[in-house]
């Protein structure tokens, strides 16, 4: 753990975190405006639960992660709208928002589809440049957003969680000041502040912690006891005492896994090796992009514990001579796998593929029996590019297919407005 406080004299650093509103429905909102000012919630894969509401879906009374076959039919008869999970939207969405905090922050670290830490210590005003920040955002994207500042990053997303519940903030809240910190953060319950959450909580309130100020004042040691190292570290950063820089280069991953949950079981061999041949052909577009190569593949499926009939759950591991990103490497040891694994008489639920202990491609040890073609590299390369020009089901390997009838349960997904050109917004005269 970093721990350190700015010198006399120097300049003290100001974090930001800004987060979109209810964002994958105001996503939905931007490209559909007969959704704004009325409840909206999105759903999760396979139109499970409910992931995101808006402000008048919260006022009905509508909980997070509500399961939608129980709340559907009441729901839908006070009027609400309901929306399908449309990742691709989002993760473009998300994309273009960044976008813009880049021109306005030194550091930028994205840290979820949503939420951002900057980097604003060299702004002149850094509230007043936060509150021009979030009007760009609206205002190129239509994404609306509340931003919090502070001189850590706890600071910063306790910030963030006062700008959204307190309208006098006009979405900014800045708790740089100590004094006013003090003030605020005795109004906001201790479960509230990030890192702690209702399980710590509890914890906290048997030791006299009720609010984030009172977590504040406590003696880091004493937070150690209670929580760990991880509670010391928050209690100093709630001090305004700096723990944790940025990161703004992602750590190079260990691990990838692509899983689904099917639309409908799956009872066909046929149908299973289809869709972990794709799953695996996804993962090597990761592996690719991230610039790793993996020593070995996963291949798992099971069926749902929730339904009636005969239970199983299966896995096989298949390690490469040499640590591979090559699609079609993976691809055919996923059907092997899903091949070897197989057994009739069960409908499969949900299935997927894993690849772990991830490495540099060149830091693959060489087999002498089994030198990669360099030809296969280029050839993945181009394969990568035809799709990142007309879209990921542009170009594949035999065996994989993106027209899936055991695919995700969409039923109410908006068209892909900015991803796909066949679902292009058209303006008419």
């Amino acid at each position: 753990m970093v721990a350190d406080t700015a010198p006399s004299g120097a300049m003290s650093r100001v974090y930001a975190l800004s987060d979109g509103n209810s964002f994958y429905a105001s996503c939905e909102r931007v490209f559909d405006p007969s959704l704004i000012d009325r409840p909206v919630v999105v759903l999760s894969n396979n139109d499970g639960c409910v992931v995101a509401r808006t402000p008048e879906a919260k006022a009905m009374g509508v909980p997070m992660g509500a399961p939608w076959f129980e709340i559907r039919e009441s729901y839908l008869r006070a009027g609400g709208l309901v929306r399908s999970s449309n990742y691709a939207l989002y993760g473009d969405m998300s994309r273009r928002v960044n976008a813009i905090y880049d021109q306005y922050a030194d550091e930028v670290e994205v840290y979820s589809i949503d939420e951002s830490f900057l980097d604003l210590t060299l702004a002149p005003a850094p509230e007043q440049h936060a509150r021009q920040m979030r009007e760009t955002v609206l205002r190129w994207t239509g994404i609306p957003t509340c931003v919090g500042l502070g001189p850590t990053r706890v600071l910063a997303k306790a910030a963030n969680h006062l700008a959204k519940k307190r309208p006098e903030f006009d979405g900014v809240c800045d708790l740089s000041d100590p004094e006013r910190r003090m003030t605020l953060l005795a109004s906001m319950e201790v479960a509230d502040v990030w890192g702690v959450g209702r399980a710590l909580s509890a914890r906290l309130a048997a030791n006299g912690v009720h609010t984030a100020a009172d977590l504040a004042a406590l003696q880091p040691k004493s937070a150690r006891q209670i929580l760990t190292v991880m509670g010391e570290r928050i209690v100093l950063e709630l001090q305004g005492v700096h723990c944790s820089a940025l990161e703004v280069t992602a750590p190079a991953r260990k691990g990838v896994a692509v899983t689904r949950s099917f639309g409908r079981p799956v009872s066909t061999l046929a149908e299973m090796e289809q869709a972990v041949r794709t799953h695996a052909v996804r993962a090597g577009e990761k592996l690719r992009r991230h610039g790793r190569a993996a020593p070995q593949i996963v291949v798992f499926y099971f069926t749902s514990r929730h339904r009636d009939g005969p239970q199983r759950s299966v896995s096989g591991v298949e390690t490469f001579p040499v640590a591979t990103s090559d699609s079609l490497a993976l691809s055919a040891a996923a059907g092997r796998l899903a091949r070897r694994l197989w057994k009739p008489g069960y409908l499969y639920t949900k299935a997927g593929v894993m690849l772990d202990g991830l490495i540099s491609p060149t830091d693959a040890a060489l087999d002498l029996w089994h030198q990669p073609d360099p030809r296969r590299g280029e050839l993945m390369r181009a394969m990568d590019a035809v799709n990142q020009r007309f879209g990921r089901h542009a170009l594949a390997p035999a065996g994989v297919t993106y027209q899936r009838p055991w695919g995700l349960k969409q039923d109410m997904r908006s068209p892909r407005w900015t991803t796909c050109l066949a679902e292009v917004p058209i303006a008419k005269a």
